[in-house]
């Protein structure tokens, strides 16, 4: 069964997925003339003056939802698995992905933000099902990604984030898996019982704690090992296109190697172009009230993540030259192997401390977007509900005890199924997104706030719900 899965992934994200990534990113990056890298700066300005409103997150809370989602298993278990992969070179193309990835990411945003609607709660709902069914006109589609969304974030994500947790627990404290996974489960229960608004309160001063907590660390080994910074910076570079492997006769492999694998991992880490983000972006009620405002702090996501998080967990691993190999496949035990190699025994004990951070914040967050995609599907009765939430449970439970190779594999190729619907989507929208961009951009050249108005745009205010653009909802 693992070799099954893993020649389907690589087929997938050895040609189809690289390319689409690659061609969505530079696509929307274009096509919105750069605005994303252009006007950067003003993420700091719409989080600045982010206010609460009635039925929607403040976009400080909204980002740190999706940050929440982002950073888990992936983050450090992910990265290993990136290197082990593909070498050091995989670092590299986790950057070029990612950084290609602040476009889609802005672009899914917007689209997220313009067709969102509220709920029977009045709490603003959206994401790549909404805009699916709203600004295409396909509600299969959405239904289509909705179903790949509960798979994945729904039961899949969770076995891999407990699996990680009950490994890095073992390996730092010999505590039994089982144990483990039940008390894991329990905390769970306890957090997914909360409304969304509830668990982004909590997700805004516990994800950027945390996220700190392992950079900074992180930090102070590397400032430690300073001198050992332009060797591995150099390594990474030649790894990354193959000059080591060239005298060799393998350096077409190599790169081959390195380029899917940073590909895979980013994507699996940032989630940029996979459609989880919007669900994040929709739920803000931003400000300034324009959609374009939301693709900006979400994209600062993917930065935060992937440039400081990711490269964090890289650059212990590698620093740690000696740590062994054989045990790569359990990405985290490998992270874990490194501090204790580079920091002495309690190394060990800090990591299963940040993945059981990060796991449990990515979990609750996944939780959150299955749900958000029960209620455009009109399924999410309170039985249905609790349906969703023991299905959680039980995939924590039997998560923690299986082995993470075939685990690994189906994600990717689940993973691969959904993004490959999201993009098409927002390639089909691309002239939507192109048309807010460039709205944005030319109410800040007349050097005013932003404010979208729908009227000026007939064809597209017929395709949104009622309210969600009015004076009360937008300002």
């Amino acid at each position: 069964m693992p070799e099954f899965f893993s020649f389907i992934s690589e087929i997938l994200w050895g040609s189809l997925m690289l390319y689409l990534l690659l061609a969505a990113g530079i696509w929307f990056a274009f096509k919105s003339k750069f605005v994303p890298f252009r006007l950067i700066g003003d993420f700091y300005h719409n989080l600045k003056h982010s206010r609460a409103q009635s039925g929607g997150l403040t976009s400080y809370q909204a980002l740190f939802l999706s940050l929440a989602g982002r950073m888990g298993s992936g983050n450090l278990a992910g990265v290993a698995l990136a290197i082990a992969a593909g070498g050091p070179g995989a670092i590299f193309w986790m950057w070029v992905s990612a950084l290609i990835g602040m476009a889609t990411c802005f672009a899914e945003s917007i689209l997220a933000q313009l067709y969102k609607e509220r709920d029977a709660n009045q709490q603003f709902r959206g994401g790549p099902s909404w805009y699916m069914a709203r600004g295409l006109g396909m509600r299969w589609m959405g239904v289509l990604f909705s179903v790949f969304l509960l798979l994945v974030y729904g039961l899949l994500f969770n076995t891999i984030q407990a699996n990680s947790v009950a490994r890095a627990v073992h390996f730092a404290w010999h505590i039994n898996e089982i144990y483990t996974g039940l008390i894991y489960a329990g905390m769970i229960l306890l957090m997914i019982t909360k409304s969304m608004k509830q668990i982004a309160c909590i997700m805004q001063w516990v994800v950027p704690l945390m996220a700190l907590a392992w950079v900074m660390t992180c930090l102070g080994i590397g400032i430690a090992h300073l001198s050992a910074l332009p060797e591995m910076l150099a390594t990474i570079v030649k790894s990354a296109f193959g000059w080591q492997e060239a005298a060799a006769g393998t350096m077409g492999y190599t790169l081959s190697q390195a380029l899917t694998s940073g590909f895979q991992r980013s994507m699996y880490s940032n989630e940029a172009g996979m459609g989880s983000t919007p669900n994040a972006a929709a739920a803000a009620a931003s400000s300034p009230p324009h959609p374009a405002a939301q693709g900006f702090v979400q994209m600062i996501g993917v930065v935060v993540d992937t440039f400081m998080v990711c490269t964090a967990s890289a650059f212990i691993l590698l620093q740690a030259k000696d740590t062994p190999t054989d045990n790569a496949i359990i990405g985290v035990q490998r992270v874990q192997e490194a501090m204790v190699t580079l920091t002495g025994s309690w190394g060990a004990s800090f990591v299963a401390v940040i993945i059981i951070m990060f796991a449990f914040n990515s979990i609750i967050t996944n939780y959150v977007y299955a749900e958000n995609n029960l209620i455009f599907l009109r399924m999410n009765s309170k039985r249905n509900i609790w349906l969703l939430r023991i299905g959680i449970l039980v995939m924590v439970l039997i998560g923690a005890q299986l082995r993470i190779p075939l685990l690994w594999h189906v994600a990717d190729v689940m993973m691969a199924f959904m993004a490959i619907t999201n993009m098409t989507a927002i390639l089909l929208l691309s002239p939507v997104v192109t048309l807010i961009a460039a709205d944005y951009l030319r109410q800040r050249k007349m050097g005013v706030t932003p404010v979208f108005d729908p009227k000026r745009y007939p064809d597209i205010n017929q395709q949104l719900a009622p309210g969600a653009w009015d004076d009360k909802a937008g300002s």
